[in-house]
């Protein structure tokens, strides 16, 4: 992408009047592999790659893209979004002058080996491996569903603040999910590894150690009972990773959801939004976790921001967009999924930080209660923050033991109450990954929490007469 090529594209966008403009480039060159029912489903190998050219004028947003590269799409892409807002905005037409510099990262991602480099048959043969790892942990295993992701996405932004930036970014990811039968009942395990990282993943971690552990579950979940209903305390381990925290709160601080008072922490910085014991940090910087990034999508190098400190709200999560609207400056969670769509605030890797306890003390500390191994899927309401998550795997807590596995709990409750009523944090910490959905866009997230203890909570399950 010709630098004098961009510049000339920039002024051409902002000749009609706006404040801002920016050009956002994308190449994305990606592998899959699913084997299911002990057969090859899916190998497929392919890139996409395109281009969008964004104007900002009053407040409003213009967008476009293509994935033909010609000068003459290009200047037709400038003029789509410069004549959408002549016709909407009074803006004024005015004569810039763009210069752009290369702007460099404060923090680099290093991947040891990179997936391209790794041949097919490689990665089918791990496949392979991992779903005979489940299938042989036992005749109760009767289905078996294996997928290996990469992807290599090569991105470039270009803006009227009079800089372009590049990224590089790495995804390899696993996942193993098995279903097991036994006297009628069916069970489900699932385990996902994965990061911004490239094959070495599978040195630090088998695909077949993966493997084994979902088919664990399913298996052990069989003879689960069900999980006793009510008020009661919870421990959550830090094994559970971070599901509760990121829809709880983690929605809630994107400044767009904020600012337009559809998020129930709206309006509250400076006041307590949590317990004294927590702190909720998004962090893009973090080595090999699957929300890192040098640069987000707009440009602005990722940073660790602190949401959170201590029970106080410190801050939300901006774009460039949502920034100008506050008055303050991007935080670096600009995202998209991408070159179709525009950014908007995100998390990166969202976590409460770790505190003092011990994670067995804060085990030992509940006389009758549910520990939480690991966590399921989960939806809340952001306007009210009322949430219910499902529970993968959890024990009953008796005597400050952990005892009988159970099956069937759910956590239903409010984001802002549970996070005042967290009075135990562990000086643990455990990630766990996904993709994170938000205006039809997905993005690549991690999340985090250490062990922890919530002091009443209510456990859907059976309730006892």
């Amino acid at each position: 992408m010709d630098v004098d090529l961009m510049e000339r594209l920039l002024k051409r966008t902002l000749s009609g009047g706006g404040e801002y403009a920016d050009i956002f480039f994308e190449r994305r060159n990606s592998t899959a592999i699913q084997f299911e029912d002990g057969r090859i489903e899916k190998a497929v190998s392919g890139f996409v790659a395109g281009i969008g050219i964004r104007l900002v004028c009053e407040g409003k947003t213009a967008y476009a893209y293509s994935n033909d590269f010609s000068e003459k799409t290009l200047a037709e892409i400038s003029d789509t979004v410069r004549n959408a807002m002549s016709r909407s905005s009074s803006g004024v037409p005015k004569d810039v002058n763009i210069n752009l510099n290369r702007r460099y990262p404060d923090v680099r991602f290093d991947i040891k080996i990179p997936p391209a480099a790794v041949s097919m048959p490689r990665k089918i043969a791990i496949v392979r491996e991992a779903d005979e790892a489940a299938r042989k942990f036992s005749d109760s295993v009767k289905q078996v569903n294996i997928v290996y992701r990469d992807t290599i996405q090569k991105i470039k932004i270009y803006s009227s603040d009079g800089f372009f930036a590049e990224d590089d970014r790495v995804y390899t990811t696993a996942v193993a999910q098995v279903i097991s039968i036994k006297s009628g009942s069916i069970q489900t395990g699932v385990e996902t590894e994965g990061g911004l990282i490239g094959f070495e993943l599978f040195e630090k971690r088998p695909f077949s150690d993966i493997a084994y552990k979902a088919a664990e579950r399913a298996v052990r979940m069989l003879g689960a009972r069900r999980a006793p209903g009510g008020r009661m305390p919870v421990v959550i381990s830090s094994e559970a990773g971070g599901t509760m925290i990121h829809e709880a709160i983690g929605h809630g601080l994107e400044a767009d959801l904020a600012h337009r008072g559809l998020s129930v922490y709206s309006g509250k910085l400076g006041q307590q939004v949590a317990a004294q014991v927590i702190t909720v940090i998004d962090d893009a910087t973090l080595p090999n976790k699957r929300g890192s990034f040098s640069f987000d999508d707009e440009g602005t190098p990722s940073k660790r921001n602190v949401l959170v400190r201590q029970g106080m709200l410190e801050g939300y999560m901006y774009d460039k967009y949502t920034a100008a609207l506050d008055g303050t400056v991007s935080t670096g969670n600009g995202r998209r999924e991408s070159y179709e769509n525009k950014p908007i605030p995100r998390m990166t890797n969202t976590f409460i930080a770790p505190g003092r306890d011990r994670p067995d003390e804060v085990i030992r500390s509940v006389e009758h209660g549910l520990f939480i191994k690991k966590m399921g899927g989960g939806q809340v309401n952001t306007v009210t923050g009322d949430f219910v998550f499902d529970v993968q795997e959890g024990y009953l807590i008796e005597h400050g033991q952990v005892g009988d596995l159970v099956r069937g709990a759910t956590l239903v409750g409010s984001g802002p109450e549970v996070l005042k009523s967290i009075d135990m944090v562990g000086s643990d910490l455990g990630f766990s990954i996904g993709t994170c959905g938000k205006d039809a866009q997905g993005v690549p997230v991690s999340d985090a929490m250490p062990t922890l203890r919530i002091r009443e909570i209510v456990v859907g399950g059976v309730v006892s007469t």
